[in-house]
């Protein structure tokens, strides 16, 4: 104590910007993908464009099965209304209010405009998660304990296990098989890339396709949480509602991508083998290194010695 004061003081909680996990995994690739770019002066001719192409196609499609794990726009939506900021209090302020729903949990942004009223700074970004392992309602009850502001509430109750919404379930549930399904097409983009430096390219062809479905199957099942309908969300004298955001497209967008690019590779095996293989940079076959021998050479002492 100094003179019977604390001299420490917690600082104002600040909004979160980025993803801290997020930021690991894309520095991860970016890592690779740097070591990559290298090693590719001591590639020659045609190839290194096609090394170049290969690895930063297949390095974008790996970073963004991971990341989309963490993201929390897979739904999103805003609002600009003017609310109470406490309860109990007539006081109205006008604010942005974001709702993010990603496969852990939900994030709730208030944004005031402009940020400074009332003698305060109105910037938040509170996240409730509801994987498994997680407590939505301990999560719900801590804001609760800490008087964060009325519209986060609001909102966060609409999610929680004693709603009469009942939603928590069915997107606990399907952002959890999400979740697993995305995890399974990255290890079949492992076992693809891995296929593709084997002479026989077709099978990473099929894994290529087994990716894009496990991604295709992911978003059906985060999806399915539209089976239910969602319960208004009034701020004021306006509705918030929620579609579909960046991640669920990206996800489709790359999905789409690996099944054309399994179909390209499975068509070019039947049809141009010689152009597959040297996209892939692979040597050609010995009985074809024989073909194209002009001449053999062989000593008779040894072919009579042999007789």
């Amino acid at each position: 104590l100094f003179d019977g004061v604390y001299p420490f003081y917690p600082q104002q909680r600040k909004a979160a910007v980025f993803n801290i996990s997020t930021i690991i995994v894309i520095v991860v690739f970016l890592t690779l993908a740097c070591s990559f770019l290298l090693i590719i002066p001591g590639i020659r001719g045609r190839a290194r464009l096609y090394w170049t192409l290969r690895v930063l196609l297949s390095l974008f499609v790996g970073v963004v099965i991971v990341v989309v794990q963490f993201t929390g726009d897979w739904e999103t939506g805003w609002v600009q209304a003017n609310t109470s900021y406490k309860s109990f209090s007539p006081v109205q302020v006008n604010a942005d209010i974001g709702l993010h729903i990603g496969l852990a949990g939900v994030n709730i942004t208030l944004r005031g405009n402009p940020v400074n009223q009332i003698n305060e700074t109105i910037n938040y970004n509170e996240h409730f998660p509801w994987n498994f392992g997680a407590d939505y309602d301990r999560s719900y009850s801590e804001g609760l304990d800490k008087g964060l502001p009325s519209p986060i509430l609001y909102v966060a109750e609409k999610f929680s296990t004693q709603s009469p919404c009942a939603v928590h379930r069915q997107y606990r549930v399907a952002s959890h098989y999400a979740s697993a399904m995305l995890w399974v097409a990255f290890c079949t983009w492992i076992i693809s890339n891995i296929l593709f430096s084997t002479p026989v390219l077709i099978y990473g062809g099929y894994m290529l396709l087994v990716t894009g479905a496990f991604m295709i199957f992911s978003l059906l099942s985060f999806s399915t949480v539209r089976n239910n309908p969602m319960c208004l969300i009034q701020i004021g004298t306006v509705t918030l509602h929620v579609a579909y955001g960046g991640s669920f497209w990206l996800m489709l967008a790359i999905g789409l991508l690996c099944f054309v690019a399994g179909i390209t590779i499975v068509a070019m095996h039947h049809l141009n083998l010689d152009l597959l293989k040297a996209f892939f940079n692979l040597p050609e076959d010995k009985a074809e290194g024989y073909q194209e021998m002009p001449e053999v050479f062989v000593n008779p002492h040894f072919v009579h010695k042999g007789l």
